[in-house]
């Protein structure tokens, strides 16, 4: 019988057993210290830095825009403001599919292409955790419906915020100028961090200008979050800066009678001379420059951008025209002063006017001329045959000499952006600009301010302001004061600039006398101006669209198209004594400019005083005279309602 073989080891296996558990209990240790080594290095050896992590998901540091600075005119009248809205913002970052989200906003709440296509270019623009308004100025039941369905919205949420608004409109929208949203050029050229809650920007006028005044500097508040990142409390605030309230030089009561005056299409600017303040600006037509505050439709600004009218188009700092025959007193100022002519010169005028050895023949605008002639007549009556002479004797350089002094050719300096300088042409200018050479009959239309002359209404005014002074320059500026929040307004000062000199003083009188004679005399180019109770110096200007073949086609001008009939200036300053207001009108294709002029003249006579006593406060204190009084008020609407009849 064989011998049985066993068929476990009990000690083998219990050995095995207990070098298995060894080994397992060794590696549950190591875990064990590589756990507790891991748990120090987070916990101790990091707390702070995952602390402060930790603290970062439970609190935000939320930018708070400034609130911007208001706008307001000589008075206190407010052109610019801010108002309070609702707006649909969203935060593209918390939004996992854009379109089914807007699909479903746009059940509840109206949107529009614009608003969606604004909506789409701010998200291109933007950081994908900044916060971007969908819709602005959201009515009360939009609201409401929003509030019911939030719940279904993660990453969207009604806000109140303000929104710029401008009460006046057309009015005054180039030299106010208006707001609009950041584009991707401008937020390359800002301090990011400035503008890291605001969705708005100066565009134009005083609002570009002064837009880092405006703006103020950006505020914080640390924000308490929970755990799904909706907020629960603000914590802290960091205080930014609101932007600085401007008060403007403008006469709002001014500028409604201006812009009313001016029937059809055209540009006013009204100075103060003593100054330079600016009273009135006005580039006809405007446009609404509430439009681009919420951010216009493509639409409408075609239509704007393509009208015949060009309401875009700002014609007081833009505009190009013919200086025309509002450059005769500063020739005869010229002539005067350099001796080439003195106050009993005489022309001899039959109408035409020849260079010797050549056949070109300039007409006067009155067919069978004025006769024999003096200068003093000549302004009065708008001689062209006088200034040829003049122009023929003085030459070129001459003629630049004095129009340069007086600001042609070069910017005013005024505190908007895009203003240009005109043309004051010379042989030097027409071949860089033209490529051909000067000819004597160039410098013959130039002394009638045509052929290349040109001006801007504002250097028109500036240039007339600089005569009524006697030649003491005050360039123009609107800024009249600010005042920064918790402070006391203060005035802003401009220095004058080099005075124009003349060898004998007595002929700023002698041309300034002739001048008043354009409204006084009853040859006067502007003797339908009337009689008034102040006294006032003027130049009235014709500047041509298309040329004319006869004399008689000035009294002809009812018979063609709008478009062909001329342009007309007409510059002037009151009361000669002791002036202050200077005005520069140019009605395009209209023949009104004398009849708007009166209607200004005679509000502004009657209401100066009444300005005087507004204006002062402006000096001690921040305390505003809204406007003016009744009496004056009625003047205003009288004189504008006389508009309809001219």
């Amino acid at each position: 019988m064989r011998k049985r073989i066993p068929i476990k080891n009990h000690q083998q296996e219990i050995q095995l057993t207990a070098k298995r558990t060894m080994l397992a209990l060794f590696t549950i240790f190591i875990f064990l210290v590589i756990l507790t080594i891991r748990l120090y290095y987070l916990q101790v050896y990091k707390h702070v830095v995952y602390s402060t992590l930790s603290t970062k998901n439970r609190l935000e540091l939320v930018p708070v825009e400034p609130t911007r600075g208001l706008i307001y005119d000589r008075y206190g009248v407010l052109l610019a403001e801010n108002i309070p809205v609702f707006s649909l913002d969203v935060f593209p970052y918390q939004i996992k599919h854009f379109p089914k989200t807007l699909d479903a906003l746009a059940k509840i709440i109206k949107l529009t292409d614009n608003d969606l296509n604004q909506f789409k270019r701010q998200l291109k623009q933007h950081r994908r955790f900044d916060e971007i308004p969908l819709k602005l100025r959201l009515t009360d039941d939009e609201v409401a419906r929003f509030v019911e369905n939030q719940h279904r919205f993660p990453g969207v949420m009604i806000k109140a915020r303000l929104l710029r608004h401008y009460p006046f409109g057309n009015n005054f929208s180039h030299v106010v100028g208006y707001v609009g949203r950041i584009n991707t050029q401008e937020l390359n050229e800002i301090d990011a961090t400035n503008y890291s809650a605001s969705h708005y920007i100066g565009k134009l006028g005083i609002e570009k200008f002064y837009e880092a005044a405006l703006h103020g500097h950006v505020g914080y508040e640390e924000v308490e979050n929970d755990a799904s990142g909706k907020p629960i409390r603000v914590l802290k605030e960091i205080k930014g800066a609101p932007g600085t309230n401007l008060y403007l030089t403008l006469d709002s009561h001014l500028q409604f009678v201006a812009e009313k005056a001016l029937p059809g299409r055209g540009a006013i600017v009204a100075l103060q001379p003593q100054t330079g303040q600016v009273l009135a600006m006005v580039s006809k037509p405007g446009f609404d420059p509430n439009l681009f505050v919420v951010g216009i439709s493509q639409k409408d600004y075609q239509e704007l951008k393509d009208s015949p009218e060009r309401p875009l188009y700002d014609r007081t700092l833009r505009g190009l025209y013919p200086i025309a025959s509002t450059i005769k007193p500063y020739l005869a100022l010229q002539g005067l002063d350099t001796g080439i002519i003195n106050a009993n010169s005489t022309v001899n005028d039959q109408g035409v006017f020849q260079l010797h050895d050549h056949s070109h023949v300039f007409h006067d605008w009155l067919r069978q001329g004025h006769g024999k002639i003096s200068l003093g007549r000549a302004l009065a009556v708008s001689c062209n045959v006088y200034f040829y002479e003049l122009a023929a004797k003085m030459g070129i350089q001459s003629m630049d000499n004095i129009l340069e002094r007086f600001g042609f050719g070069s910017l005013t300096g005024i505190d908007l952006e895009g203003e240009i300088p005109g043309v004051l042409a010379s042989p030097a200018w027409k071949i860089k600009a033209k490529g051909h050479a000067w000819y004597e009959g160039d410098t013959i239309l130039s002394g009638i301010g045509h052929g290349y002359m040109q001006a801007t209404p504002l250097q028109l005014a500036y240039a007339t302001a600089t005569l009524a002074n006697r030649g003491d320059r005050r360039p123009p500026y609107l800024l009249l004061g600010e005042q920064l929040s918790g402070q006391s307004y203060r005035v802003r000062k401009r220095l004058a600039e080099k005075r124009i000199g003349l060898n004998d003083e007595s002929n700023w009188d002698y041309v300034i006398s002739a001048m008043t004679n354009v409204i006084t005399h009853r040859e006067g180019s502007a003797f339908r101006f009337g009689r008034s109770p102040y006294t006032i110096a003027a130049k009235t200007g014709t500047g041509q669209v298309t040329k004319r073949r006869i004399a008689e086609e000035r009294d002809q001008q009812e018979n063609l198209p709008e478009k062909l009939r001329d342009n007309h200036l007409f510059i002037a300053f009151s009361p000669v004594e002791n002036p202050v207001l200077a005005l520069a009108i140019i009605t395009e294709n209209s023949n009104t400019a004398i009849e708007t002029a009166r209607i200004i003249f005679d509000f502004y006579s009657a209401c100066s005083r009444e300005s005087t006593k507004a204006s002062h406060s402006l000096s001690s204190s921040v305390t505003i005279t809204m406007g003016l009084n009744t009496k004056c008020q009625s003047i205003a609407e009288n004189k504008i309602a006389a508009i309809k009849h001219l």
